[in-house]
């Protein structure tokens, strides 16, 4: 997955990070005995790859030993050109590694059995997993089986477009666990975990590395380990395999002690270089504080994955005074440039152009060292 907000030297290490992710599901795999790892759809970004994408990701999923289940989603769906049928892929498969490529029971361990609702294209105009369920589980299980579900898209009550003819049925999926046709639910689609319904059956796993903000997604990062042993409601829980972060910063800024708090926050962030912070500042500050903020932004920069101005949630006010530019001890063209600024600063709304003309001026001037 690529990143606007990384650059040429931040994203190869997050290329990397969402390889060696494997390795950790892998681990927690062990430690949880779990009996196998499944990837409800999207497990990769698209169909059009570099085949060394493809294969090292296959090559780190067979450093892993225990079985993983790979569903086609909207992101990689099982069409003419899927990365599921390339050459490249068949040819790289491990043995621990399968694709659900139907909605026919697959028997997965003693006693389990695993229904999936594959996509087949990037806009399906039915409940997939509705009709894997109608055809693979119409009436209750047998005694002594464990029926999981592997589903991908939208439930319909976490919708905002009703009319999609793909939104997965919570309705459905609840009569299906209350009538014991299917003992779980595991969903992919949102990157962020969330718990669908009242039974505790149903659940999207969010993602095991960050995509997106935090403000955005919640808790990814993680990965859901399911317990279901107990016969009446799983044990579902969450572990954190992830290491990057996508942050969202927003303060008001008043005069230099805000901005000390702003500088010491971000300096207090661990490992910078696997942290990615938009920051949104407004408020007002003098030229000299506004000055060195920047200033300390940007020795920041140098170390952050990525350190970005949020544009739409920024609108910080500059002002400057006679007592200022005379501490600069300057005169002529600088003073009558800064006023001038002073001046457009003023008027500028959300343009931040004359603000940071203005912070430039003074510390070019020797006033923010």
């Amino acid at each position: 997955m690529t990143r606007h907000f990384l650059d040429a030297d931040a994203q190869p290490r997050y290329t990397q990070a969402r390889i060696d992710v494997i390795g950790r599901l892998g681990e927690l795999a062990r430690e949880q005995e779990c009996a196998f790892i499944l990837v409800c759809g999207d497990v990769f970004e698209s169909n059009h790859l570099a085949p060394r994408v493809i294969k090292r990701a296959l090559e780190a999923m067979r450093a892993v030993d225990v079985p993983i289940y790979l569903l086609p989603g909207n992101h990689d769906p099982l069409d003419a050109g899927s990365v599921y049928v390339n050459p490249i892929f068949r040819d790289a498969l491990p043995d621990n590694v399968h694709v659900l490529g139907d909605s026919e029971p697959l028997a997965v361990g003693a006693g389990i059995e695993l229904i999936a609702a594959p996509w087949f294209s990037k806009h399906p105009n039915h409940d997939l997993v509705q009709q894997a369920l109608e055809k693979s589980a119409p009436d209750p299980a047998p005694a002594g089986i464990t029926r999981i579900v592997a589903g991908h898209g939208i439930v319909d009550t976490l919708s905002p477009d009703p009319d999609n003819p793909s939104l997965i049925s919570l309705e459905y999926m609840e009569s299906a666990l209350a009538e014991r046709r299917v003992h779980f639910v595991a969903l992919g689609d949102r990157h962020s975990v969330t718990d669908v319904g009242s039974s505790g059956a149903i659940a999207y796993s969010g993602a095991p590395e960050v995509t997106d903000f935090d403000d955005v997604e919640i808790a990814s990062g993680h990965a859901t380990v399911v317990d279901l042993s107990e016969p009446t409601r799983p044990a579902v829980t969450q572990h954190v395999v992830g290491q990057w972060r996508f942050i969202t910063f927003r303060e008001l800024l008043a005069g230099g002690e805000d901005v000390d708090r702003v500088l010491a926050t971000l300096e207090a962030v661990p490992d910078k270089d696997r942290t990615v912070v938009r920051y949104g500042l407004t408020g007002t500050l003098a030229v000299a504080d506004s000055a060195r903020l920047d200033a300390g932004l940007a020795a920041l920069q140098e170390v952050f994955a990525a350190l970005n101005q949020w544009d739409r949630h920024t609108d910080l006010a500059v002002y400057v005074d006679d007592e200022q530019l005379s501490d600069l001890g300057v005169g002529g063209f600088i003073s009558e440039a800064a006023g001038e600024l002073n001046d457009l600063a003023q008027e500028a709304g959300e343009d931040s152009g004359p603000r940071d003309a203005l912070s430039l001026l003074y510390r070019l001037a020797g006033g923010a060292r």
